[in-house]
């Protein structure tokens, strides 16, 4: 796979994570229970497509969920797409498949896919309704949208402000703007509820420390990727075993992340 050698500007991410998300996605409890509910979600939507359907990853970033998806999918083509140029070697490393360099506000491709994905990412767009309404234009007729984002904007924090996020979701302006822009919600639920009082906590403490400093909200931010001894383990069993519930269909009334399965209507 050859890449372009100009990098994109970064928009709404931070290129200079890249880098630690590849060294700590893998073991990380936050990413590894997001994984499995993502694999569950996928496995399920694709198990009754005919062999050679298309899945698209809009935001592949370093690759983590991309080999989560050809798992899942192995009777069709996962392709992955990112903007920042910065990312896909890392995605390259790690998942072996096509990759593009592409934005989500005009994907550039000629046939439709079956499924879209797109983990975390809507919220780092300014242009919301624009997005979506690209990502209904590339979804074949019955296709399928998964979309991850975060939750609840009294949870905004020094954290959403370091990553570059433009909002927080609650789950009826998610529902909302998805009907509005030509889709149909299936299925829509919080998770990571587990946590949910622990992030409270710590990231209302740590606002209130990192305000007015761009330099301590951001050390406060990369904290959160600490692989913590004994504490990622026992997060990540318990929120694998909560990604697992939310996978077969049920729903959570409280969580710091929103998860989405949509379908384009007529």
């Amino acid at each position: 796979m050859r890449f372009s050698t100009e990098s994109v500007s970064v928009g709404g991410y931070d290129a200079s994570l890249f880098a630690e998300l590849a060294r700590v996605e893998d073991r990380h409890f936050w990413f590894r229970a997001r994984n499995v509910l993502i694999y569950e979600l996928v496995k399920k939507l694709c198990s009754g497509l005919q062999p050679g359907y298309l899945v698209l990853e809009v935001g592949c970033g370093t690759g983590n969920v991309l080999k989560v998806l050809r798992k899942g999918c192995t009777t069709g083509l996962v392709v992955g797409m990112e903007r920042h140029f910065d990312a896909l070697p890392h995605a390259q490393r790690r998942s072996v498949g096509p990759l593009v360099q592409g934005d989500a506000r005009k994907l550039p491709f000629g046939k439709p896919f079956d499924v879209l994905c797109m983990f975390d990412v809507l919220e780092h767009i300014p242009e919301e309704r624009e997005t979506l309404l690209s990502l209904r234009e590339m979804l074949a007729p019955d296709g399928k949208l998964i979309l991850t984002v975060p939750a609840h904007q009294f949870l905004w924090s020094h954290f959403d402000e370091t990553a570059h996020h433009c909002r927080r979701y609650s789950p009826a302006q998610l529902s909302s703007i998805l009907i509005d822009t030509g889709f149909g919600v299936d299925f829509l639920s919080q998770f990571m509820a587990c946590t949910f009082p622990l992030v409270w906590v710590f990231r209302k403490i740590g606002s209130l420390r990192g305000r007015g400093n761009v330099e301590e909200a951001r050390s406060l931010a990369m904290r959160e990727f600490r692989l913590v001894p004994g504490v990622n383990g026992i997060l990540a069993s318990l929120l694998e075993l909560e990604a697992l519930w939310v996978a077969r269909g049920h729903r959570l009334p409280l969580g710091t992340s929103l998860v989405v399965v949509a379908r384009k209507t007529s």
